[in-house]
């Protein structure tokens, strides 16, 4: 919960490996959240949500939909 309210910024998707989330995302299917607010970004949970899209999935809860860029806490 205190994560939600910290300062945040938008970086590119590529750079967000080893930020920590300021987003709740969540892939449908299967709509289980990927990511929490304060939450380590992963390599492998960047990979799954490049696959999510690619095979037509929705990501919900991500400030860009399109994940170009992530919003992740300031360090």
């Amino acid at each position: 919960r205190q994560a939600f309210f910290l300062p945040s910024e938008m970086v590119r998707f590529e750079e967000a490996g080893d930020r920590l989330s300021a987003d709740l995302i969540c892939p449908y299917p299967p709509g289980i959240p990927v990511l929490i607010p304060g939450e380590q970004i992963t390599v492998e949970a960047l990979l799954y949500l490049r696959e999510v899209l690619k095979a037509g999935g929705i990501v919900t809860g991500a400030t860009d939909p399109d994940l170009q860029r992530l919003r992740v806490l300031k360090p």
